[in-house]
């Protein structure tokens, strides 16, 4: 069920139902986009009316932080869970494997995707990894990587760069992609890769997996985690009591 967040769309979906809407529309053949909120980027999107637009867009839109569903119930809008999008990615290899889909990994260095797909490959014997690519290029050179995600014949796309990046080009390439299922990663790619590690399970549930991210990165993650973070509940906290 697609509700409002502040102004934002958000869809109430829990993991299992967001991995089922996912099936749906890889077997639609129809290109969608996928997009998580958390409270990072509902921070650019204040700044940013385009990037905004674009979430708002999404076919399918998840909560990828804590902080997001406990501001929901805060709100009066209890969510039924995150839905972390290095879950999502997992279960949809999983999806993948056992339907024998095609997969495209697009991001990050070239020693780190190309070690998520060794590791994919090895992992899931039945699925097929279609091609990868760093995300490291030229404006001039994103028609050819297109054309390279196109011939792929791929039915998922994982894009592996940071916010607000993999929003604005997943949609400015939208109508010419022909992947059902396009899905910004951010930084799981890292992880798959083990470039960093993730949370224990307990850090996860009690909400501070960001804080285990961020004691990994202090010097590229601070602003993010700490001044964004500050704004969020600011932005929450106005909300709340005065409905701007």
């Amino acid at each position: 069920m697609r509700i409002k967040f502040l102004k934002y769309n958000l869809d109430d979906l829990s993991l299992d139902e967001t991995v089922n809407k996912a099936i749906e529309l890889i077997n639609s053949k129809k290109t969608h986009q996928h997009v998580v909120l958390n409270a990072a980027k509902i921070v650019l999107m204040e700044k940013d009316k385009e990037l905004a637009d674009i979430v708002n867009s999404c076919d399918l839109i998840n909560a990828d932080g804590m902080s997001i569903v406990w501001a929901s119930k805060f709100l009066g809008k209890k969510l039924k869970e995150r839905v972390a999008g290095i879950d999502l990615m997992q279960r949809l290899l999983e999806v993948a494997d056992e339907n024998k889909y095609r997969i495209f990994l697009f991001g990050a260095e070239e020693e780190v995707v190309k070690a998520v797909s060794d590791k994919i490959r090895q992992k899931y014997k039945n699925l097929t990894i279609a091609g990868y690519r760093n995300g490291y290029y030229k404006k001039e050179e994103e028609p050819e990587i297109i054309k390279l995600i196109n011939e792929s014949e791929s039915h998922i796309v994982f894009v592996g760069f940071s916010s607000p990046n993999k929003e604005f080009f997943l949609n400015r390439y939208k109508d010419s992609l022909k992947v059902p299922f396009c899905m910004g990663v951010g930084g799981s790619f890292d992880v798959f890769a083990g470039k960093y590690k993730r949370a224990p399970k307990w850090m996860q549930k009690i909400g501070l997996e960001w804080f285990y991210r961020y004691i990994q990165e202090p010097g590229r993650l601070w602003k993010r985690y700490t001044v964004n973070n500050f704004l969020f509940v600011m932005l929450v906290l106005r909300y709340k009591f005065f409905k701007k």
